[in-house]
Parts: structure tokens; sequence; C-alpha cells
């Protein structure tokens, strides 16, 4: 359920000059071929040997944008950019409080429609897996641009929503809720391309963070929601709420954000330019491309699937998040149960209790700035000292990586071992909220080692990322309750606290040896 940042056009990409052509129409442009694909024409320079080929003619121009064209979507004033990216973060933030507000609804579900409250928890599941099994699919969609995929994704979300509203039996809830969750995620998959859009590297830390802390931060707003609605009205009403906050977020969207993909803006231009002057020669970036949206598709599927097979790093660090990811998952059940036992809290006070892990990972959030400055510290330092051949110091050592890690597994222990009826419910959110800010650390640092690792596939290592995390946190709620049914509410939560200590180790080796991994992987050293 994170985001992911296509490569977008450069401003001033490095060329090598070839022989000039006719201007058409354009005094001084010469025609260039880009080292990068041919994203860029270059201006005039004389040339050593003016003759003019038959192949110089058959090269095409690329065009590129001028500093000020208003139509690049980084050159929009300030207040647009940051109104769409709020708009885009909402709809983040809706799609993934979808997948938590229908914990609520469990009590009211079982009781109408005479089913278990496991056979009840698939629609959670199923949603998740609608969610984020398919991510790989729609990598390739940018291929027609961001807008129609908002625009269509959102009007499927908000179509599918309407079964689930309407339902006479659980059979046709549980199939709508994963179909919304397949819609749900192609909004998903382009929403974090649009802050790269509209801002430069320079100006991205902000409006980044605040993109990221949305689908992040929906999953806890869900249950805060749904204890106030399923407490006072029906369970029918979530859906209703959801659909009224996507038919906002569909019109708002359709009036607002236009397209801001760059490959296609300059494909549009590039064609306004072949009307204008008649000649066909004038060529997009994404007119150069070969490769068929097809067999795009298909490459977006398997890569995922070979680097979890393939490469036991990425793996390790896939099943490390997707474990945290289920026990996020788990928790939507266990609170239900540990707050409402323990210590009697109505629906809306459960929904509450969800601010503890709200309030953490928010913070946590906050602290990301810290965290990259110290990444590109370590290494520095990790570069320096294994080119000298000596080892950190202490005081070099400070902030590893591995101090992200034991929040975790602390958060849990506290959690499992303050839920008592004499111990204050303070202490059991608290830990949760450790936990929550523990685990957006851990998410944040894995992204970023995955990024780092394969830097050629990126976007398929962060996409079989979100395939194992969505697999877990489908499976995980199938059998929470009866885990803590079982073996109790400190049990059960210690038995989580303990799988996550035994993988603390992997990100700490994996940052000490990875470069020496990373030399017999077949992806992490390809290039291109």
């Amino acid at each position: 359920m994170e985001p992911s940042t296509p490569s977008t056009p450069q401003t001033h990409i490095p060329s090598r000059q070839v022989p000039a052509t006719e201007s058409l129409g354009s005094p001084g442009l010469r025609r260039c071929w880009s080292l990068h694909d041919g994203y860029a024409c270059c201006p005039p320079k004389e040339s050593s040997s003016p003759s003019r080929t038959e192949a110089d003619y058959s090269e095409s121009f690329v065009v590129d944008w001028d500093p000020d064209n208003p139509s690049n979507p980084r050159n929009f004033n300030v207040i647009r950019k940051w109104l769409i990216v709020i708009l885009v973060s909402l709809g983040s933030m809706c799609v993934t409080c979808t997948s938590s507000i229908y914990t609520t609804t469990y009590a009211q579900i079982t009781h109408q429609f005479h089913c278990s409250q496991i056979v009840a928890t698939l629609g959670l599941s199923f949603f998740i897996w609608g969610l984020g099994l398919l991510i790989p699919f729609f990598q390739a969609l940018p291929f027609y641009g961001r807008r129609p995929i908002y625009l269509f994704s959102l009007l499927f979300f908000l179509i599918w929503l309407i079964p689930c509203a309407v339902a006479t039996n659980i059979q046709t809830l549980i199939i709508g809720r994963f179909f919304s969750g397949f819609a749900g995620s192609a909004f998903l998959s382009v929403a974090g391309g649009t802050v790269a859009d509209l801002f430069t590297r320079q100006e991205l830390a902000a409006p980044m963070m605040l993109y990221t802390a949305s689908p992040f931060v929906g999953p806890e707003i869900g249950p805060l929601l749904g204890g106030f609605v399923n407490q006072y009205t029906t369970w029918r009403w979530s859906f209703y709420l959801l659909m009224g906050w996507v038919g906002a977020l569909l019109v708002s969207i359709f009036f607002v954000v236009p397209e801001t993909y760059h490959p296609i803006l300059l494909q549009q231009i590039a064609s306004a330019r072949r009307k204008e002057l008649g000649d066909d020669r004038w060529k997009s970036p994404l007119d150069k491309k070969t490769q068929s949206v097809a067999a795009s598709i298909k490459q977006s599927i398997y890569r995922p699937i070979l680097l979890l097979t393939l490469e036991p790093m990425c793996l390790s660090l896939c099943i490390f998040s997707a474990i945290l990811l289920g026990i996020l998952y788990l928790f939507f059940g266990a609170f239900q149960i540990v707050f409402g036992n323990v210590y009697g809290f109505s629906l809306w006070q459960r929904g509450c209790s969800f601010l503890g892990l709200l309030v953490g990972m928010v913070l946590a959030i906050l602290t990301d700035p810290f965290w990259r400055w110290n990444y590109a510290r370590l290494e520095r330092v990790h570069l320096t000292k294994s080119q000298s051949g000596s080892m950190a110091t202490e005081s070099e050592s400070q902030y590893q990586p591995e101090w992200r890690l034991p929040p975790v597994t602390a958060g849990l222990f506290i959690f499992a071992w303050t839920v008592y009826p004499r111990v204050h419910w303070i202490g059991p959110i608290i830990g949760s909220g450790i936990f929550g800010a523990g685990t957006i650390l851990v998410y944040s640092g894995i992204f970023t080692f995955l990024v780092d690792a394969y830097p050629s596939y990126a976007a398929s290592a962060l996409a079989a990322n979100s395939f194992a995390r969505s697999a877990f946190a489908g499976v995980f709620p199938l059998f929470g309750v009866q885990m803590y049914n079982r073996l109790g509410y400190h049990w059960a939560t210690s038995l989580l606290a303990f799988l996550t200590l035994a993988m603390i180790p992997f990100p700490y080796l994996f940052f000490r040896y990875g470069s020496r991994i990373r030399q017999k992987s077949r992806f992490s050293t390809a290039s291109g």
C-alpha cells in the first residue's frame, strides 16, 4: 500500500551533436541524439562536418520541456500543485480506509447474514487481496496517463461499493469487496507518481511526506469512523459514507486534477507539432518506445515473481514487511475483543483505541527527513571505511539502520503485558503507538534499501513487496481472533513479538554485507 515514483523526463539531459538539418520553422533548431533515448533537442552549434546524409533526414526531432513552459506540471503555481497533492492523498487515504472500516461491521453482519466471524472476515481479506495482489498488473497503466486512471478507478470503485451497501447475503458483500479493492489498486498504482510530476527533487520532501502518510493513516481512520457509524446506525451506512467520499473525490479530481504524466504531455505536444508543421519526424520520448503495452504488462507481472523466487535478499525483506502489515490487520480484529472484553469499551470507543497507532505512525513519518539524512551519512561512512579497509568507530556507528527495529518488538510486548483490567487502558494504546511508529520506520528503511539495491528494477522490487504484504495481510485476520481466544491476549501478542524479534538481524546483515550479496545477483547489478 505504499506509493511508487516512476521516472519522469528531466529538463536538461546531456546530448551529443550530430549534423544539422532544416529548422522546420524553429530558428536555430538542430537535431541531436540524446544519451537518454532522445529526451532533448540541443541548441545550435558549429559542426566540423556540415554535409547531410539520408540517415540524418531519417532521424526524428524529440520534444522536451522549455524551462518556462506553462504546460509543464512543475511550472504550475504552488497553490494548484498542493491542491492536486491533497486530492490525490485523500484518494489514497479513502481507498485504504475502505479496507479497515469494514472491521467495525462484523457484529451486525454476522447477525444479519447468519454467518461466522471467519466468513465475515473474508470481506476484509478479499479486499486486501484485490488491493495488493494485482499491483504488478497496473505498473504499465501510465502508458495511458494518470488522469484517466484516476477517473476510471474511482468510478469503478464507487460502482463496486454499491453492491456492498445493498447486499442481501454475505457472498455478494465479499465479491463486491474484492472488486472494489481491485479498482482501488489502480488508483494507488499511479498516485505516488503524481507528486514527482509536480515537484523537482529539491522540492519533493514535504509533498511526498504528505502523500506517503495517506495510505498508512487510512487504515487507522477506518475503525474510528466506522465505530461511530455502526454504534448509532446500521452497517450499511459505512458504505454509504464511503460512497459519498468517493463521489466527492471523483467530482473534485475531474475538475481540478489535469494530466500530469510528463511522457503523455510531451506526446500531445509532439502530435500538435506534427499537425502544425506537417512533419511526421516530431516525436516524443513515449513515441520512441518500441515495447507494446501487452509486453509491458507481462514484464511487470513476471519480474516481481522472479525477484521473490531468485533474490533471497528481496524475499527476506518482503517477508519482514509482510509480517508487519499482517500484524497490523490482525489488530483490527484483536482490538475489538481486547478493548471490548477487558475494558468494556463500546463500539465507538474501540474505534478510538486506534488513535494510538495513528499518532505513532504520524510521528514516525515526521522523523523521515532525519532517517534519510542518516542513511546518506551511513552510505558515506561505509564507502570510506570499505575503501580504506578499516572498521567504523563507535561514534560513526551511531543511529545504524537496525535502530528502527526494536520499537516494533517493544511496542508489541508493551501491548501484550499491559492488557489487564487493573492496568489503565492507555498502557496498551501506548504500546500500539510504539508498534505503529516502528512499523513506519521499518517500511521506510526497507523501501529505500530495495530501491538502492535494485536501481534498474526498483518498480518491480516495490511491486514484489506490495504483493507479499497483501498476501500476508489478507491471511492474518483469518486466524487472529481464534489465536487470541486460545492463547490469551498476553501470549498471542507475545507470539507476534517473538516473530518480529526473529526478523531483526536480517536488515542489519543486508546493510553490512549487501554489497557482497548484490555482486552475485542477476538483478541488482543489472543496468538500464
